[in-house]
């Protein structure tokens, strides 16, 4: 049965139009109940049009990285609360190159639905993934100062680890670097061995088996 209160949540969220110069409505990939959630920086045109995060070439890479300790996408979009930093697609750059990234008042103004996210759902785990969300979620841009760590966190009232991955982009080149790499093989061993996870994908298996 879904939470009243989430399901309040998600109206909200999906009815923001606080940010004039994003394009799109708000996407998430909600899951009511959930121990672990994902923050990403933002969705793209794809995702917009998909009307799920992670829907493109960044989300193929992503889940490849979570297939590899065993999770399928299926079955991590089913159990983990996917967000992000601001929910709309921030337009493209002016200057070229890609998206442009979420300013401070979209920051702000997204960073509402993302307290109340964590006070809804009280998760015990969030997976940071990118510059932008780790910045928001542990306090440092630098990946690495904060990849392959756990970061214990404290916002919105609540307590929680945070774990850091890069983004998949395939516009990043930080994972050319061997001992980034490694960084990230640890951020992933991380996630695999924490017990919030791991009750949350072996409950996954357990709804898979009926």
């Amino acid at each position: 049965m879904s939470d009243p209160a989430f399901q309040a949540h998600l109206d909200i969220l999906f009815s923001c139009r606080s940010c004039p110069a994003v394009l799109g409505s708000p996407v998430t990939g909600a899951v009511d109940g959930a121990k672990v959630m994902l923050v990403g920086q933002a969705p793209g045109p794809h995702e917009v049009e998909e009307r799920r995060p992670f829907a493109y070439t960044a989300g193929k890479k992503l889940f490849q990285w979570f297939a590899g300790i065993g999770v399928s996408e299926e079955r991590f979009r089913a159990r983990v609360h996917i967000g992000a930093v601001i929910r709309c697609f921030p337009g493209k750059s002016p200057k070229g190159g890609g998206d442009r990234v979420p300013d401070a008042q979209e920051i702000e103004n997204c960073g509402h639905h993302l307290d109340r996210e964590l006070q809804l759902l009280k998760p015990r785990l969030v997976i940071a993934v990118g510059t932008l969300a780790s910045l928001v979620m542990t306090g440092e841009a630098t990946l690495s100062r904060v990849v392959g760590r756990i970061h214990r966190v404290e916002r919105a009232g609540q307590s929680f680890d945070v774990i850091v991955l890069p983004h998949p982009s395939g516009r990043s080149t930080w994972l050319n670097k061997p001992e980034h790499r490694a960084m990230l093989d640890a951020s992933l061993d991380l996630i695999s061995g924490h017990p919030v996870f791991v009750r949350t994908i072996h409950a996954a298996r357990r709804t898979d088996s009926r």
